[in-house]
């Protein structure tokens, strides 16, 4: 906060572009297909890249360089999570980026199992 006698300091002008601008107004997707933590990397025989938006050609050459998950695009980007959710909706359906789920968690494994082999191995070995 500053006083009365004191000048404000100024800012660094920021380059923002509302979110609706960058995806035509639209929302989320219905489909959950995005996480945090889903993988996208670009497609081997993706189509030419002569008309699309600069956001989503950014998208493209940093998915180029091997999987980046969601959360890491958003972060390099600066682009809200939503925003990279839909802009990455757009490039898979026209075939540009493909998608891998996240790998779900393994169950867990019986807790009499794992004692059984721990007495095993202690007996064996002491």
């Amino acid at each position: 906060m500053t006083t009365p006698d004191e000048p404000e300091q100024e800012q660094p002008p920021t380059p923002l572009v509302p979110a609706y601008v960058i995806t035509n107004g639209r929302g989320l997707p219905d489909d959950d297909t995005f996480s945090l933590i889903t993988l996208v990397t670009t497609a081997q025989d993706s189509p030419v890249v002569q008309h699309l938006d600069p956001e989503k050609r950014r998208l493209l050459e940093l998915c180029s360089g091997g999987h980046l998950s969601v959360a890491e695009i958003a972060g390099h980007t600066q682009f809200p999570v939503g925003v990279v959710k839909i802009l990455l909706s757009d490039l898979t359906q026209g075939g540009y980026l493909v998608t891998r789920a996240p790998i779900p968690t393994a169950k867990l494994v019986d807790r009499n199992i794992l004692e059984q082999v721990l007495h095993g191995l202690q007996a064996r070995f002491g």
